[in-house]
């Protein structure tokens, strides 16, 4: 088999032969450079020694043994002994960098797959719907074209998580419906954005645009609120086909435009909303773009370009919680000259506390920036 850049190879050797397939990783990881074979007799200790020193373990026992060996070496992990931090900006630093560290070493436990997505292992489940939603047709129509790969346990229950979410849905009250998010696609789970949005006074119900729409829940509710037309936006293609599916569900299509774009779509709107991650850092795989902003790159460019797309009196609606605030992360009068400097003003605002469980539990590394967290809705006009 050639390498290709889009799936590197990884390589083993098993019974002296030299094998190898395709490598797999959502997260961007490089294949392991060491890979052993690993089965029903190997312990727990062992499984977490070698997988902290870099050395990938290959599962060829029961696939129910595997799950239960990836709790054991997680349970291992999360016994270790922290020293707590001097400030919340230090927590923040210390619990990335402790679950950037979780993730290499629980990522070393690996699965094969074969062509079709079955997994050649006792006990394993059927995982072919799972893996075909996020890596595509594993084969073609005549049962060609498909290679054998390799990923990781751990990335691969998460897309059969993620697989679960998506046929499950997740119910949003303000839409009285079902909003069925993607593999890699912001799920609404916290909803306190989407009460903002649901409650804030409308300047008009003409027409809105909403930057960055993720699953299309934003979009889905202005609709529902009576927005006449809403083009919702999205530069990730995996998004943009979530937003689509949820928003031809929902029986919406007549009324939202779901376009690519990088941010705003041509013309102006006296209405438009963007909800940018909220975290000023940059994410360690594709999939946390959602919540980490690298210096604050989207948030900047939808609070420079706003005025270029707002109508005469129009309104940008620019919801985003104060945690990263709360971290150090930026400071609130960073925001406010940010918004500043992009010709706006601040003409309302409306703030709401979180209920999701973090905010909750004491023992949560980031409890002490949580429990002050607030989400606003900054609503936004030209000067």
């Amino acid at each position: 088999m050639t390498s290709d850049p889009t799936f590197p190879l990884i390589h083993w050797t098993d019974d002296g032969a030299e094998l190898s397939a395709r490598w797999r990783s959502e997260a961007g990881v490089a294949p392991p450079r060491r890979v052993v074979l690993a089965d029903d007799r190997t312990t727990a200790d062992a499984a977490y020694r070698q997988a902290s020193e870099g050395i990938a373990l290959l599962w060829r026992g029961d696939f129910q043994n595997a799950r239960q060996l990836l709790q054991a070496m997680a349970r291992r992990i999360d016994r270790k002994r922290r020293k707590p931090p001097a400030s919340p900006l230090d927590a923040f630093n210390a619990h990335r960098q402790a679950q950037a560290q979780r993730a290499r070493t629980l990522g070393m436990l690996l699965v094969a797959l074969d062509a079709d997505y079955s997994i050649p292992l006792r006990r394993a489940p059927d995982v072919k719907a799972a893996c075909q939603e996020v890596y595509g047709d594993a084969l073609a129509p005549d049962g060609t074209g498909g290679t054998p790969s390799v990923v990781s346990l751990r990335e691969l229950l998460g897309l059969v998580g993620a697989h679960e979410w998506r046929k499950k849905g997740v119910e949003i009250a303000a839409l009285g419906a079902r909003i069925h998010p993607y593999y890699g696609v912001f799920s609404p789970v916290r909803g306190e954005y989407i009460d903002l949005v649901a409650r804030t006074p409308l300047p008009s119900q003409a027409l809105a645009f909403d930057i960055g729409t993720g699953t299309g829940v934003l979009a889905a509710l202005l609709a529902k609120r009576g927005v006449a037309r809403v083009v919702a936006t999205d530069a990730d293609a995996r998004a943009l086909a979530c937003a689509r599916e949820n928003i031809a569900r929902l029986g919406l299509a007549g009324q939202v435009d779901v376009c690519e774009a990088d941010l705003f779509p041509p013309g102006r709107a006296p209405l438009i909303v963007c909800n940018p991650p909220w975290l000023p850092a940059r994410p360690s795989a594709p999939i946390e773009r959602a919540v980490y902003d690298p210096d604050s790159r989207m948030l900047c460019g939808f609070l420079n370009g706003l005025a270029a797309h707002l109508e005469p009196g129009g309104e940008g609606w620019l919801i985003l919680s104060d945690f990263a605030e709360h971290l150090g992360l930026r400071s609130r009068e960073a925001l406010l000259a940010m918004i500043e400097a992009a010709g706006l003003k601040v003409i309302g605002r409306d703030d709401i506390r979180p209920a999701h469980p973090k905010a909750a539990d004491p023992t949560d590394p980031l409890h002490r920036a949580r429990v002050q967290e607030v989400t606003s809705l900054w609503r936004l006009a030209v000067k």
